[in-house]
């Protein structure tokens, strides 16, 4: 299609489509020549002719040689314009579930501005702690490497980047697997949506921790799976009495967003209840680089590679902007996941995953998570620091010891409290982000005012003066 960049040939294409659906030229009728319509706009014959072209190629208008285009039947007033037709659209089950869904939910954080003092968003890493010369290096390297053929990829991920990921979690983690189950993904979040919908049919249950991570339960709902929300403590996922469903999804080194550790025997006795069900575990392990206090802790996936989805990200160690992550599957499930992967978008953009892979190769991706993880640990002292000097007793901090966020609740706060704390607190500038919307909304709530505090976006004088302003909205508010 020509894109015209002479306004008067814009000008011609739209004023004659106006005349036809409003009737002026009916099917049939011919058109002024070139010369007659240039004279009337004062344009150029060529410029006309462009247009009476563009508007051919359209369908508007028919042509035969040596005459002047006639209209093209099915147009004019008798054919509604399409801003006309208002019969209504059918939306599958799939989209009304997704459209509940967003209703109920909170507004999408990239709507939402960050608080320009001090946001606690989790997820957020700082912008400063991308290494940016390293990427750059690396996506040079694999730029200029490109191949004579530009070709769609393996809808696993690039070979390159499967076999270094499998070398790094045996080192990181202890998972032991061949690339071959290994399964690239835009983010882990696709990696759960494809799980949902490899996994689930409508009407099938799957358990979800309560509290719990919103979009992964979206993902399973709006498949048509049917949640059955299980309490968590200190220890994690609650085992004793697991309901029957399809899939567990779980966030066991680091629970989100309590940050409990499931406990050896409720590993186990999870384990126990996958075998004897059939049911597969999703096991995220979102922010497993990030032990502060404690040893890391084994994979669920260590324990029973054939009942365990290891599902792993690099939003947490290098951007979420990059959408990074990955799937580790018992090998009877690859063939599914990979026709998923092919059928949803072929393949993750293979120029990050060469970079990535390149990174992996000469160790500077281990360099860089040794360094993260370093100012994070900072960061979370800092962050501790400020919330004892400030707020004192009045606060009781959870989970801690892992990941890059701590819950803080408020003690002698009722949760109905938060939506008046968290706009007093914006208003001050500073984002706040309530924990009771990750309870399951038809079971109990917390009776305490709690909030994440994610730290990882953040230097350490924005911490303090978050939490210094927070104190003081806090004081306001008793």
């Amino acid at each position: 299609m020509v894109q015209f960049t002479d306004g008067v040939a814009r000008r011609i294409i739209a004023a004659i489509k106006e005349q036809i659906h409003a009737g002026a030229y009916q099917p049939g009728d011919r058109l002024p020549s070139t010369r007659t319509f240039a004279a009337e706009w004062g344009a150029s014959r060529t410029t006309v002719t462009l247009a009476y072209g563009q508007l051919i190629a359209e369908g508007y208008l028919l042509s035969r040689a040596g005459t002047r285009p006639i209209v093209a039947k099915g147009l004019g007033a008798a054919a509604p314009a399409p801003a006309q037709i208002s019969a209504p659209r059918h939306l599958s089950g799939f989209a009304q579930r997704l459209l509940a869904l967003a209703a109920s939910a909170l507004p999408r954080p990239a709507t939402t501005q960050p608080a320009p003092i001090a946001d606690f968003r989790y997820g957020d890493l700082a912008g400063a702690d991308f290494p940016v010369l390293a990427w750059r290096r690396a996506l040079n390297r694999v730029s200029l490497r490109r191949k004579p053929r530009l070709r769609y990829g393996d809808p696993q991920g690039s070979p390159a980047l499967r076999s270094g990921l499998q070398g790094y979690l045996w080192r990181a983690r202890g998972i032991t697997c061949s690339p071959e189950q290994i399964v690239i993904v835009s983010g882990s979040q696709q990696g759960l949506d494809l799980c949902a919908r490899l996994l689930l049919d409508p009407g099938d249950a799957f358990v979800i921790e309560n509290p719990g991570y919103l979009l992964a339960r979206h993902a399973f709902a709006a498949a048509g799976g049917i949640a059955r929300p299980v309490l968590v403590d200190r220890d994690g996922l609650t085992t004793d009495a697991l309901p029957p469903a399809r899939l567990a999804y779980v966030t066991p080194s680091h629970q989100f967003p309590l940050g409990g550790v499931l406990s050896a025997t409720r590993r186990r006795a999870l384990l126990a209840w996958a075998a004897k069900t059939g049911a597969s575990i999703i096991e995220d392990d979102y922010d497993g680089e990030y032990r502060h206090d404690v040893a890391p802790i084994p994979p669920l996936q260590t324990l029973d590679p054939a009942s365990v989805i290891y599902a792993g990200t690099f939003s947490k160690t290098l951007s979420p902007t990059l959408r990074l992550g990955y799937l580790v599957a018992p090998p009877s499930l690859i063939p599914a996941f990979a026709e998923a992967k092919r059928l949803t978008d072929r393949h993750t953009p293979l120029l990050e995953q060469e970079a990535l892979a390149e990174l992996l190769a000469e160790g500077a991706y281990e360099r860089h998570v040794r360094s993260i993880r370093r100012k994070n640990s900072e960061r979370r002292a800092v962050l501790l620091q400020a919330l004892a000097e400030e707020i004192g007793p009045s606060v009781t901090v959870e989970g801690a010891d892992t990941g890059l966020h701590v819950v803080a609740w408020l003690k002698d706060v009722a949760a109905g409290r938060e939506p008046a704390i968290i706009a007093a607190a914006r208003a001050a500038g500073v984002g706040l982000h309530p924990v009771s919307p990750l309870y399951d909304p038809a079971g109990l709530r917390p009776r305490e005012a709690g909030f994440i505090l994610g730290y990882a976006g953040l230097d350490s004088d924005a911490l303090r003066r978050g939490i210094a302003l927070l104190a003081t909205v806090l004081a306001g508010q008793r």
